[in-house]
């Protein structure tokens, strides 16, 4: 099944625009807009809807493929796959513990108070818990 995927790039962003590709395609699949069987658009086509070269968005593409997200088919496209989450490695946690202190202090420096820094996490934490919870009992379903 196809799904209508809807991104946005910044295109005079410091942060390159496959990454900014990555990003947003990694957001819609954990996020569970994507889901298994899916197929992305064609590299020609997401790259004229986000004014980008086909290339960086073969490159997004290979990279979520890396990581498992996506199966690419040559002459008939990316689609999602199921993923199983690798189990956190302590480096991982450590990166995450350092880019979301990081993020934290980007965002008071901007004035955002610690109470809606706070109440922020607790509302993104609730909304992914039943996509989590939702993906345990499939692939608990399929064993």
């Amino acid at each position: 099944m196809s799904r209508a995927v809807t991104l946005q790039i910044d295109l005079s962003s410091a942060t390159p625009a496959y990454r900014q590709i990555v990003d947003g395609l990694r957001t819609l699949l954990v996020s569970g807009e994507l889901r298994p069987g899916d197929a992305l658009p064609t590299v020609r086509s997401l790259g004229l809807d986000l004014g980008v070269h086909f290339s960086t968005v073969a490159e997004a593409y290979r990279t979520l493929s890396e990581e498992g997200w996506l199966e690419l088919k040559r002459h008939h496209g990316a689609f999602v796959t199921e993923r199983r989450s690798p189990a956190p490695s302590p480096e991982m946690r450590a990166e995450f513990s350092t880019k979301l202190r990081q993020l934290i202090a980007q965002v008071r420096a901007g004035g955002l108070s610690t109470e809606v820094i706070g109440g922020e996490l607790r509302k993104l934490a609730g909304e992914l818990a039943p996509v989590f919870k939702v993906a345990a009992e499939e692939s608990k379903q399929k064993i």
